[in-house]
């Protein structure tokens, strides 16, 4: 603790001296000698390098995470995963949060039968809502408008492991995923697939496009129709999806593209019921199945949404490139649940009735610019840039009495309406950032990477209930260091240093306003690449502190205060690629010891709630060859280990163990295809309140059957 806290302390700036120190020694010690003019870049659009593309097979050669201007993963002195095109075609996830299942450090669909967002854990931090980016743009969720991405119009998913301040701002101390969406092709391709799955669940899809004659111009249109249900009776699944892009490249120099879609989702909420012999009396036995899996008709979650934007590149010379990425979005969002909440009584079950109805946008653009030089036998790369993004939630909340269901003969046969409001508000918040990042490549296979941001943060409030406007105003800033080191042979050990925070709205019973909470990472690692083979295998430490984190006020009442910190260190493993020519493979393990550090509330060195000490997977696919070509065979287990449900460490969730399938069968232009996911419907809960709040359970089996066509 000794070392954070001094690390903490340090005026803030020290953190532009030693990023300026940094960015000086990797070119100082050439300033004399004259910068050699490179020759000029020939781009090749979506070559399998790009940290655009789909990668090749299950590895990706080259990421936008963790250096906006894109290098080698190897040279990212930070955890780095990449769910490829290969990967998403052969286990077909139906939601983002079931495409990072096989990523380590992931503990995905933590909040099982929940359709509403994408939720999933990053070294034990809750980031779903809040890390999500697509084509480097930020699509969190805002209020309980969740901007999901179907992953049929996704090309690869990237994932950072740890705080990510310098590249994006405010963001949760666990990482970020950046989705990146299908983009034109200069070429001729199409396909359409049919499936039907579990729940009656049947859709359509399609993914086309073209390009002229003068390889200046292509387009993508790709498209999707659901309509079906989940484990609960009579919920919806449904989704309506139009996805375009058009790219116009003029010259080899210039390149624009236009990207949009449009997307209606009814979906279902979730169901978090108490157990028996847990929060009730086991004599009075378990809930009837037929209730377990059941909602009220009440229940809904429908969403209608689009987006439009650019993503433009223009090479000045050799040397210069300028970037801007711009996007808007909209989302309205009609959303009741009527849920359970706890144990009213030693047989009664308290229910209540929520709505919200709001519309929320969001815009945002970052523009860069590229600077790449020679210093002596260094290669240099600079990125500059100013980001800014607006996000806006209108609407209402309600929330009404209640409703008692007796556990012995539970029935949602009553009729529930829309409560009264109890917040109808605005709110703007608005972000902005001014970033630098540096990485030099050494001659003798050393790079250095550092990263200063400075950000601005502005909250504004317009309370209707109470005539009101509150601002709040928040700045920040962050750095990253981190060094590679190729050792040949396809070792490559790193360590980096990296900073976060994420803003805080309200203020403790004295009136003052609540401070970023700020987060902080050490972590060292070795990656293996084997060279001529597609493979990779990676293994990292890594040590994260979160300070300022709200807690409950010990002596005032619904206040907090900001006296919180919690430590989660641990180690990850990660293996993907092919270990023989028909054999591919992805294996993760993580270890995670998430401490509650410094609190109030008599948690102080207990385990960190929902949690998993231990997660691990391993993922196989066979392509058998001669007589049965065209056959594969995949199959996967995941583990997630017992993790607490509360602080107080009152509540054990057990651990599980889930099985995966996927069988395709490939000939001329056809492809029929089953997935499975827990192949032996496990049941199992997927996590837990403190005692008496009850369980949400896993997902049950899955089962997809598929036919695609080529043309």
């Amino acid at each position: 603790m000794t070392n954070n806290s001094i690390t903490r302390a340090r005026p803030r700036v020290s953190k532009l001296v030693l990023f300026m120190g940094t960015t000086l020694l990797s070119s100082a010690a050439f300033a004399q000698d004259t910068p050699i003019v490179l020759d000029p870049i020939v781009v090749t659009r979506a070559d399998e390098a790009s940290p655009l593309s789909g990668g090749t097979g299950y590895t990706a050669e080259e990421t936008t995470a963790g250096f906006k201007g894109g290098v080698p993963l190897v040279e990212v002195p930070r955890s780095v995963s990449v769910v490829t095109a290969q990967e998403i075609a052969d286990r077909a996830p139906v939601q983002i949060e079931d495409a990072l299942a096989y990523t380590p450090g992931v503990s995905a669909s933590n909040w099982g039968v929940d359709d509403r967002y994408d939720q999933f854990t990053i070294r034990g931090f809750d980031t779903g809502s809040k890390g999500i980016y697509r084509d480097g743009l930020i699509q969190k969720s805002i209020n309980f408008s969740g901007f999901k991405t179907d992953p049929w119009m996704v090309e690869r998913i990237d994932v950072l492991r740890g705080p990510t301040g310098v590249m994006y701002g405010p963001g949760e101390a666990g990482g970020m995923v950046n989705i990146v969406s299908k983009r034109p092709r200069f070429e001729t391709f199409a396909e359409g697939r049919l499936q039907y799955g579990s729940h009656d669940t049947a859709q359509a899809a399609i993914d086309l496009g073209d390009s002229n004659a003068a390889g200046t111009l292509a387009w993508r249109l790709t498209g999707l129709m659901r309509n079906g249900g989940n484990e609960a009776k009579d919920a919806q699944d449904d989704r309506l999806l139009g996805a375009f892009g058009v790219t116009w490249a003029p010259t080899d120099r210039t390149e624009v593209t236009f990207l949009g879609h449009y997307q209606e989702d009814n979906l279902a909420p979730n169901m978090f019921l108490p157990v028996a012999g847990e929060d009730y009396d086991a004599s009075f036995g378990a809930l009837p199945q037929s209730f377990a899996d059941s909602q009220h008709d009440f229940n809904q979650l429908d969403t209608e949404g689009w987006s439009i934007g650019y993503q433009a590149r223009h090479e000045v010379n050799s040397q210069l490139t300028l970037r801007q990425n711009l996007r808007y979005s909209e989302q309205d969002t009609t959303y009741r649940h009527l849920y359970y909440s706890g144990m009213a009584s030693a047989t009664q079950m308290q229910f209540y009735d929520f709505t919200v109805f709001e519309d929320a946008s969001t815009f945002a653009v970052d523009t860069q610019i590229e600077y790449r030089a020679t210093l002596g036998a260094a290669e240099n790369t600079l990125v500059a840039g100013l980001d800014y993004t607006r996000q806006i939630v209108d609407g209402t909340q309600g929330f009404g009495a209640g409703y008692l269901i007796d556990v012995t003969n539970p029935s949602y046969g009553f009729g529930v309406s829309d409560p009264g409001n109890y917040i109808d508000r605005k709110t703007t918040e608005d972000q902005s950032g001014l970033y630098v990042q540096n990485h030099t490549r050494f001659e003798n296979g050393v790079t250095l990477t550092a990263g200063l941001r400075k950000s601005w943060v502005e909250t504004e409030t317009e309370n209707r209930l109470t005539n009101t406007t509150s601002t709040q105003d928040d700045d920040a800033l962050t750095m990253s260091l981190g060094a590679t080191w190729d050792l040949g042979n396809g070792y490559v050990p790193f360590a980096s240093y990296a900073e976060g925070f994420t803003t805080n709205i309200g203020s403790s019973f004295d009136g003052t306003a609540f401070k970023p909470t700020e987060s902080e990472q050490f972590e060292v690692g070795l990656r293996y690449y084997p060279v001529g083979r597609n493979l990779m295998l990676s293994a990292a430490v890594f040590d994260v502190t979160k300070t300022n984190v709200l807690t409950a006020d010990p002596f005032n009442s619904n206040f907090q205060v900001q006296t919180g910190e919690v430590r989660h260190r641990g180690m990850e493993m990660e293996a993907r690629g092919q270990l023989t020519e028909q054999l591919a493979a992805i294996f993760s393990y993580s270890y995670i010891d998430a401490k509650i550090t410094e609190s109030n509330n008599g948690d102080k060195d207990n385990t960190a709630a929902k949690v998993p000490e231990h997660l691990a997977s391993l993922w196989l696919d066979y392509a058998f060859a001669g007589g049965l070509e065209g056959l594969k065979l995949g199959g996967g287990v995941r583990y997630v280990g017992e993790s607490w449900g509360d602080n107080a460490n009152s509540r054990k969730v057990d651990g599980y163990i889930l099985a995966d399938v996927a069988v395709s069968y490939a000939w001329d232009d056809y492809r029929v295809s089953l997935g499975v996911t827990n192949l032996f419907d496990k049941d199992y809960a997927a996590t837990c309140e403190t005692v008496s709040y009850g369980c949400i359970s896993g997902e049950g089996r899955e089962l997809t059957l598929a036919l695609s066509r080529k043309f």
